[in-house]
This record gives C-alpha cells, sequence and structure tokens, in this order.
C-alpha cells in the first residue's frame, strides 16, 4: 500500500507549532488539553501527517502567543519559483535543528552568554567540532591556540 506524503507545507508549520511549544517548555498534552484533543492528535499535527484547519490554527497562535503568520515565515511557500533546492534543504535543516530539543535548549543557553568575546569562541569551538575528529589535529583558524 503506498502511503501518500505529508504536504511540505504541513511538514513546516507542524515544525513551527512544535517548536513554539517546546521554546513556552509546554507539553503536548497541555497544548491537546487546552485544545480539547489529544496528545495524539498533537503529535500528528506536528509531524504533519495530519492537516492544520484554519480555526485550529487560530486556536494554536491564541495558545501559544504568536501570530498566525509565525507558522508560515520563511517556510516553503515563501520561496521564488527558482532553482533553490539546495538553499530549501538547508533552510530545513535549520529548522529541523531549531525545532529539536538540543537546538532549542542551545539557542536559550547561547543567548544568555552576556560577553561577546566569550560568544564567539563558542561559535569557534562548535565549528571546529563540527570539522570532524580530524580537527584536533589540523591547524585552528585562531593563531593564540597554538601552544
Amino acid at each position: 500500500m503506498d502511503q501518500k506524503k505529508p504536504n511540505p507545507i504541513d511538514v513546516y508549520v507542524g515544525s513551527r507549532i512544535r517548536l513554539r511549544r517546546t521554546m513556552l517548555k509546554m507539553s503536548q498534552e497541555t497544548l491537546g488539553e487546552n485544545l480539547g484533543i489529544t496528545f495524539q492528535q498533537v503529535q500528528k499535527y506536528e509531524k504533519g501527517t495530519n492537516r492544520v484547519g484554519a480555526s485550529r490554527l487560530q486556536h494554536i497562535s491564541t495558545i501559544l502567543n504568536v501570530p498566525v503568520a509565525f507558522f508560515f515565515e520563511d517556510g516553503p511557500a515563501s520561496h521564488a519559483a527558482g532553482d533553490n533546492r539546495s538553499q530549501v534543504r538547508e533552510d530545513d535543516a535549520v529548522t529541523r535543528f531549531v525545532g529539536s530539543r538540543e537546538g532549542i535548549e542551545f539557542n536559550l543557553a547561547f543567548q544568555r552568554v552576556g560577553n561577546p568575546k566569550l560568544r564567539q569562541n563558542i561559535l569557534q569551538l562548535v565549528k571546529s567540532l563540527s570539522r570532524g575528529p580530524d580537527a584536533t589535529d589540523t591547524k585552528s583558524d585562531d593563531p593564540r591556540a597554538a601552544g
């Protein structure tokens, strides 16, 4: 049996619901209770498996304290009709990360770092770690790191 893939816009809207809910440290169960639905239904919305109707989306925006437009900002429909597939894939990866538990925790913690120089050092650390296991064997981008 061939299952139909969710529409990319439904998946994107669902990821934005999850992002905002997680930012507020709200459980799926709590959101579901406020909407009068089960947490399983919230899961289906967040995965894009089930489409969110207009009135339900308006209710969700009220509960999550964001305008309805929040759920569509920088979404698939907002990209120009040109050949920008690589940019869309990169945007999707960023959206998935920012919407993940680790992404939200990282962003919230990073924002609390008040020292701009320390923030820059953290960014350089993450960049060097992202280069893989050989990163420690290569020359640093920062000449001050030699020693």
